[in-house]
């Protein structure tokens, strides 16, 4: 017998002045949120999680939950972890051609610095 798993509903949030990203997953009976970086303390965890449950993202039964656990609450499960995060191989090939110019152009001023250099010292 084949079943089917549901895909679970996905929203990203970004974070600037923490320097994170967010992932949270929606499974219906429960949440996993993935954050990049360990930045959120216990009471922003709360909040945000709250704050999703206000605006329709998850389930508003999770709006009046309080602190279980350092990973668990009541269904929603906090993960570090930036392995969602995948770049465009296009993006990747144009970063990696790009920094190898920046290199070669950096290595032509340094030797034409050092040509100058050496011929002033004559």
């Amino acid at each position: 017998m084949n079943t089917l798993q549901a895909q679970p509903r996905r929203f990203e949030f970004g974070f600037p002045y923490l320097d994170t990203c967010v992932l949270v997953e929606d499974f219906g009976q429960s949440v996993t949120i993935r954050a990049t970086r360990n930045t959120f303390t216990e009471q922003r965890k709360i909040a945000f999680i709250r704050e999703l449950a206000a605006e329709g993202f998850i389930d508003a039964s999770y709006q009046w939950f309080s602190l279980a656990g350092s990973e668990s609450y009541f269904g929603v499960r906090w993960r570090v972890d930036f392995s969602w995060l995948k770049l465009p191989v296009l993006l990747l090939a144009r970063l990696r051609r790009m920094m190898v110019g920046m290199q070669i152009a950096g290595l032509v001023a340094w030797a034409v610095m050092l040509a100058i250099l050496l011929h002033a010292a004559r």
